[in-house]
């Protein structure tokens, strides 16, 4: 099991109380690394504008609240954003009820802002062929780049999700994976004979020369001897983007690409929601979006008469 990372924090900005519930988080709720980050920033930026306005956080108001909000929205802060700033603020000030340091909630009618969800744009299956050809497998950053970008489409990883899979969470013989996904929720996923054949070849050959000795219980490990961080992860799949001319690759592009490839030929949403590790099957649903949007793109295309 991936253990989640402590948070950390300034302690001449957060408060005692905000300490106390950002580690209730951290212990209890299983929230994800990126969430309680996120938490303890908007923490963070909400006591130093609290502090400015020679205030503490138990004496706020609904109406300075929604100032708050205000000024946040005014410098730039996008609807999602502000939306997870909202949820932040009510978990904490629920939080101060609950355990009796206010008497009353000044989040109880502030409003969310109207969100979208943005489409992911979503690569072709020949682009993917050629991205997953573009590593030169005689050196053994390039296998193990190949293994890396095999195992990404074939099973739809998150990126966090690959540079923490260890050795332990792999059973090739049976071609599957163990991962422990948002809020350390598990599944096990196939990975396919390809990306199974890709990854033992980097695991007997490139991993040993690459770990020159260390030992480390990533899969996936850098010229360092060490677990690979989501900014080497991303400078080696733009490298090879560059290579096969895709401007349009985002880190999570071939995650993107996994989920609408699969759902064009044919496969269930529930079965897909499954594999991505969806809490809600609602966040799936984009990806039929994508899917529908490709179908209709080929139609024009071909059909003599579109």
């Amino acid at each position: 099991m991936q253990p989640q990372l402590k948070p950390t924090y300034d302690a001449s900005v957060i408060t005692p109380c905000m300490k106390q519930f950002i580690d209730g988080l951290w212990l209890q709720q299983g929230l994800s690394d990126n969430t309680l980050k996120s938490y303890t920033n908007d923490l963070k930026s909400f006591a130093l504008w609290v502090k400015q306005c020679s205030k503490d956080v138990f004496s706020i108001e609904e109406e300075e609240l929604e100032s708050y909000v205000r000024v946040r929205r005014e410098a730039g802060l996008s609807a999602n954003s502000i939306a997870r700033l909202l949820a932040c603020l009510r978990n904490f000030y629920s939080w101060l009820l609950k355990h009796k340091y206010i008497e009353h909630d000044p989040t109880i009618f502030l409003s969310n802002p109207r969100t979208t969800r943005k489409i992911p744009t979503c690569i072709s299956e020949e682009q993917v062929t050629s991205l997953l050809a573009a590593p030169d497998c005689s050196t053994e950053l390039g296998m193990r780049d190949k293994a890396m970008l095999e195992l990404l489409y074939a099973s739809g990883l998150r990126v966090s999700e690959l540079i923490n899979l260890e050795l332990s969470d792999m059973n090739l013989q049976q071609g599957v994976i163990k991962i422990f996904g948002k809020g350390n929720r598990q599944r096990m996923l196939p990975i396919g004979e390809i990306a199974e054949d890709e990854i033992t070849k980097y695991l007997e050959g490139a991993r040993t020369g690459l770990l020159n000795g260390k030992q480390c219980d990533k899969v996936f490990v850098s010229m360092r001897g060490t677990g690979m961080t989501r900014q080497t992860f991303w400078y080696r799949i733009k490298y090879y983007a560059a290579i096969v001319n895709l401007d349009n690759l985002s880190p999570h592009g071939l995650r993107h690409a996994f989920a609408t490839h699969i759902l064009n030929n044919g496969a269930d949403l529930v079965i897909v929601k499954e594999l991505l590790g969806h809490k809600s099957i609602s966040t799936t649903q984009i990806y039929t979006h994508v899917a529908k949007a490709r179908l209709q793109e080929i139609y024009q295309q071909h059909h003599p008469r579109a």
